[in-house]
């Protein structure tokens, strides 16, 4: 046989084979994630690590910040811009991070206009307030570890009785108002006012008091309240002014703001609510139905201690306060 003929027939066998066996690399799915805060957010960084972790080699994922706590008047026209977005993407599938993208971005735009499946995490409502799940919606409610973390400095400044809080005025703010409320009963310490503040001048007036209710604080959601000139501060910045005015032991519910000044905490992670909202929808775009996908719920908590905070405030810290427990010490 001729060496153009052989060529042609080791062609043909080569284009047999390769029918028989499929495609060499399945096309990646296209995934749009939209979160509700900044890139450079703490929060937003331990989703994205828990997302990526699952999906960098299944899909190819674009990612979309609304900006919600630096400009949160302007989260609806980012809302229009995902929908936007999403009309150019057409992807496999959406993830949609935190409330004001469920609020801003799936209930006017996805919900019940499409069949693409969407999977929420970082949800502090509770999901019916949006209409969630349904056909082509789940995903994970976030509730912070508020008992756990109160036990926990409980054991670690055992003289502690009573714990205030302290959210920025928020729906997410208002969320966990509600989960203390409805778990207060079980909690290991006497709790006191659960306050919503907007402004430096708010934490200013409620530090003052804090002493005669409580003398544990516990915080969360204090991103984006504005100072005197009514600028947003961010997380790191609230802490500082915070912890200025009260001296007591200060709980938070994530591990970036222990990092910022909290003593201590059971925290929260981003990167679990990733992870799992990830697989979920993994599993939605390889053809299992979101109604079989029920809503999950976080469940896994670290304690974190503030070695830095403790040390100021001269509480040594025991063999048994330390196990099973990541310590860091205070950022810059």
């Amino acid at each position: 046989m001729r060496p153009l003929a052989l060529f042609a027939t080791a062609l043909a066998t080569l284009a047999a084979v390769l029918g028989l066996a499929g495609p060499v690399a399945a096309t990646p799915f296209k995934v749009l994630v939209v979160m509700s805060y900044e890139e450079n957010n703490p929060w937003v960084r331990e989703i994205r690590e828990g997302i990526d972790g699952v999906l960098a080699s299944q899909a190819q994922i674009t990612y979309f910040h609304m900006n919600t706590k630096v400009d949160p008047k302007g989260g609806p026209r980012r809302g229009e811009e995902a929908a936007a977005l999403f009309a150019t993407l057409k992807p496999d599938g959406v993830i949609t991070v935190d409330d004001d993208a469920q609020s801003m971005f799936v209930v006017p735009f996805l919900k019940d206009r499409t069949t693409v499946p969407v999977m929420f995490n970082g949800v502090n409502a509770q999901p019916s307030r949006y209409g969630f799940p349904n056909a082509h919606v789940s995903g994970v409610l976030e509730r912070a570890h508020v008992r756990e973390s109160l036990a926990f400095v409980k054991l670690l400044v055992p003289s502690v009785q009573s714990a205030c809080f302290m959210t920025n005025d928020v729906p997410p703010g208002h969320a966990l108002r509600a989960q203390v409320e409805g778990e207060r009963a079980d909690y290991p310490l006497r709790t006191g006012p659960f306050h919503h503040v907007a402004t430096t001048a708010d934490i200013a007036r409620i530090t003052r008091e804090l002493p005669r209710s409580c003398d544990v604080l516990f915080v969360d959601s204090l991103e984006g309240i504005t100072d005197d000139n009514r600028t947003p501060l961010n997380h790191a910045q609230v802490m500082k002014l915070l912890r200025a005015q009260f001296k007591g032991p200060i709980l938070a519910g994530n591990r970036y703001q222990v990092e910022q000044g909290a003593w201590a905490a059971v925290v929260k992670t981003g990167q679990e609510q990733g992870d799992t909202s990830a697989r979920m929808l993994l599993e939605a775009m390889q053809g299992k139905p979101v109604s079989a996908i029920p809503v999950a719920r976080n469940v896994r908590g670290q304690r974190i201690i503030n070695v830095s905070a403790m040390e100021s405030h001269g509480v040594a810290l025991r063999p048994l306060d330390i196990r099973g427990a990541t310590l860091v010490r205070e950022q810059p």
